[in-house]
């Protein structure tokens, strides 16, 4: 690892702080000063900032009891966040695992492991998540058993069963499998009530301590912490408080055979990798000193990498070059992308499946070039694609059809007789555009859309697997 990131990572400062505290010779590596922030060092490598010696921590995970009345969020410019109840912590990095409400209570974890928060929040995963819930009107047992055979609450598709625990006429312990939008307050209007007060009690095998006051944290345990990535894994088979509920078939599954291309997009898509984005956006900004703005994903959603570079360069008034900018950019995700992102479940099983099938594959992103190449080294994807593109080369972002359509013509296929999977809306209005069908995987990231996902595409998954 270069030094100048282990210096960032052991908490010693952004990067502009740890260059100059190399300048000023500060830093020694086994007793002797080391300038050069580009000097790789070794885990048994003796590293002291002034005297003291640093201890690499990779990840950092904190379960903190959230009290009512803050905004679950890393910034927000109208309201109190929970980062600001970790005073006196460097909380660069860290970002909270899933929402809860302003009004919610509760275990909320917060920590920089991207891949974990995702792997908890994943629906493919049905990791469970368990509320203490008051409801302002009694609960009749129609309205239990309604809640543990899942109800339908607006999207798509009705919930997926519950475990229900009676504790009074108006309060019951609630555990869902799921994370959509409101899930709990949209279940028990589904029922006719209303919940007036929730607790997230526990998520996965995680649990909120009785001593653990409103506004207080603490550091997960080793044991916490071991359980916890267990959370997630592939069961034999699960079964519910009324009996084994069958999942019908995706009626995508069926027709996969009819299309003579498919086309991929890649973050959030194919690869696990929209946690890192929000992340290396405030780790860049704080070079300049500037605080990562509310909407600012929002705002540069669905653009390339080169008009993203050129966003930030205006809004920010960056004196550095945009080429300058986006090595930056991709120094600090590529790393990322080599070591700690993931392919989406079941995706590679689902490609090999495609390739039998003797459906051309290509890979139509908004990421860098560089970026895409560090990726397809990582997670072998040229074995897959005959065709990897990205929207800098056609010189438009999405939703403008013009990469999806710069593909299905590098791979001699009509766009009638393609098939693009996508996460975001604009890359979904971008297939449409592009006169192609689309399906839209889900994704912890875009979550509170998934109804206008699914409204938007023609098919929808959680998983590959529904596709096999």
């Amino acid at each position: 690892m270069r030094l100048d990131k282990f210096l960032c990572e052991a908490g010693a400062g952004s990067r502009s702080e740890v260059k100059q505290l190399l300048k000023k010779g500060v830093v020694t590596v086994n007793g002797m000063v080391e300038k050069a922030a580009d000097k790789k060092v070794e885990e048994t490598d003796r590293i002291s900032l002034r005297g003291r010696e640093l201890s690499y921590a990779k990840f950092r995970y904190y379960l903190l009891h959230k009290p009512a009345g803050l905004i679950t969020a890393t910034e927000d410019k109208y309201a109190p966040t929970v980062m600001g109840l970790l005073q006196g912590m460097d909380t660069r990095g860290l970002f909270p695992v899933g929402r809860l409400d302003k009004d919610t209570e509760g275990l909320l974890l917060l920590t920089n492991d991207g891949a974990l928060a995702h792997r908890l929040l994943s629906p493919g995963k049905h990791v469970d998540k368990r509320y203490l819930v008051r409801t302002r009107q009694p609960l009749s047992e129609e309205a239990l058993r309604q809640l543990s055979e899942g109800v339908d609450i607006g999207d798509e598709k009705a919930t997926l069963p519950a475990k229900v625990k009676r504790l009074a006429d108006t309060e019951i312990e609630l555990t869902i499998r799921e994370g959509r939008f409101h899930q709990v307050k949209r279940m028990l209007s589904a029922v006719g009530n209303e919940v007036v007060y929730l607790k997230r009690l526990s998520i996965g095998s995680l649990q909120l301590p009785k001593d653990l006051a409103p506004g207080c944290f603490r550091e997960l345990t080793k044991e916490e912490l071991s359980r916890l990535k267990e959370c997630g894994q592939p069961k034999a088979q699960e079964g519910t408080g009324t009996g084994n509920m069958q999942k019908a078939e995706n009626p995508l599954k069926k027709r996969i055979s009819s299309f003579e291309a498919i086309i991929f997009d890649l973050d959030g898509t194919l690869v696990d990798s929209m946690w890192m984005w929000e992340k290396i956006d405030v780790e860049y900004l704080e070079r300049f000193g500037i605080a990562l703005p509310c909407g600012l994903q929002n705002a540069i959603e669905g653009m390339s990498f080169s008009e993203t570079a050129a966003y930030f360069k205006e809004r920010f008034q960056l004196t550095d070059s945009l080429d300058t900018i986006k090595a930056d950019w991709n120094e600090m995700a590529g790393d990322k992308y080599r070591n700690e992102v993931p392919f989406k479940e079941k995706a590679p099983e689902f490609l090999e499946h495609c390739k039998k099938l003797g459906i051309k594959l290509g890979i139509a992103t908004s990421n860098s070039k560089t970026l895409v190449e560090s990726a397809a080294e990582a997670l072998s994807l040229r074995r897959y694609f005959s065709c990897v593109m990205t929207a800098c080369e056609v010189n438009k972002g999405k939703p403008a059809p013009d990469i999806y359509l710069a593909v299905a013509k590098e791979l001699g296929v009509s766009p009638e007789k393609c098939l693009v999977f996508e996460d975001i809306l604009p890359g979904i209005q971008a297939g449409k555009n592009a006169g192609m069908q689309v399906c839209a995987v889900e994704d912890a990231y875009s979550a509170d859309i998934r109804e206008e996902k699914c409204r938007l595409a023609d098919f929808f998954i959680e998983s590959y697997e529904e596709l096999l």
